[in-house]
């Protein structure tokens, strides 16, 4: 089996790798600039791909010709340095937000939706419950907030568009996890959350097409 995953550096994306080379499929890992904790595995499963989802550029690298697993997982929170509030969210970081976690994961599927219609696969879209607007009742991080609630409408048209083809599309809330993005602040580890999310994946038959999956299994309102 073949699982392709953008931002698979480190975080979550490093955990889906490790995950999926355990359980004995061929990793494609796509990292933007930084790959040295993907080649400290050393692991012949293991395919290393250059590519920044925020550009128009394609990716750098070999792929397969069939991917029956793509996990849009690159993403990024935003400029710390303004903030995000009301009073200080600058609009060029908002578009900088948008343009990778929302843009980031399009571009991705534009290029490689052959590939996965080959294997009438499966992709697998990491947004966020900041995402949802149902969930929302502390307002601000107007970027990151944003740019995940369009993801789960791009993913969900994904979802629509691609049914006929074969592939199935869901949306995923990986919780609030322990990584560099929430200084480590989070309520669960990586671990926990990528089996929760590769759980759900593994059961994407049991959800509605482009439906929005916390890693426990739970339906995000949205």
């Amino acid at each position: 089996m073949n699982v392709l995953i953008t931002g698979a550096n480190r975080g979550l994306g490093l955990g889906f790798v490790q995950h999926y080379l355990a359980k004995g499929w061929q990793v494609w890992a796509c990292c933007r600039s930084e790959c040295e904790s993907l080649a400290k595995l050393g692991d012949e499963a293991l395919h290393l791909v250059h590519w920044d989802v925020g550009e128009n550029t394609g990716p750098q690298g070999l792929l397969p010709d069939s991917i029956d697993l793509l996990i849009n997982n690159a993403g990024i929170y935003g400029s710390t340095k303004g903030g995000q509030s009301l009073d200080e969210i600058a609009p060029d970081d908002m578009l900088d937000v948008f343009n990778v976690n929302c843009v980031g994961p399009l571009r991705v599927v534009k290029y490689l939706k052959d590939r996965v219609i080959a294997a009438q696969g499966v992709i697998a879209n990491v947004s966020s419950k900041m995402g949802s607007s149902a969930d929302n009742s502390s307002g601000g991080t107007y970027a990151y907030r944003t740019s995940k609630a369009a993801l789960v409408m791009v993913s969900k048209s994904m979802a629509v568009d691609l049914q006929s083809d074969g592939v199935r599309v869901i949306t995923l809330h990986p919780g609030w996890v322990q990584t560099d993005m929430t200084h480590h602040s989070g309520l669960i580890d990586i671990t926990t959350s990528v089996a929760g999310m590769t759980q759900v994946i593994a059961n994407i038959n049991n959800y509605e097409a482009g439906q929005f999956v916390a890693f426990d299994g739970q339906i995000v309102p949205y």
